[in-house]
């Protein structure tokens, strides 16, 4: 079992998006965050400390979880998915890009 932790700016669209896509796949638990301060769910270190794989959707993702949960990543994998804050919550363009983009990784979990 993987589990995945899918991170963007307010947890309102990109990220939980996500973790209801990937959330259907085999072998795979999802979560997901925000890095904002008014995010619908801000990332907590027991989310990181869950996640074998955590995805962010843009490099300032990772620098922020850096800045705040740096020791907690030690070991931690994190990939950046380069999906930029411009798709509603579970439209198609969106989706598709996330199983492209994050697919690769969790199936052959």
């Amino acid at each position: 079992m993987t589990r995945a932790l899918f991170i963007c700016s307010r947890n309102r669209l990109r990220s939980p998006t996500a973790e209801e896509l990937f959330s259907g796949w085999k072998n795979v638990e999802t979560d997901s965050a925000g890095v904002a301060p008014d995010a619908q769910t801000p990332v907590s270190s027991g989310q990181i400390a869950w996640a074998d794989i955590i995805f962010v959707m843009e490099r300032a993702h990772k620098a922020k979880l850096s800045r705040k949960f740096g020791p907690f990543l030690k070991g931690k994998r994190i990939v950046c998915l380069d999906i930029p804050d411009k798709y509603a919550f579970m439209q198609p363009e969106l989706i598709a890009l996330l199983e492209r983009k994050a697919g690769s990784f969790l199936r052959h979990s």
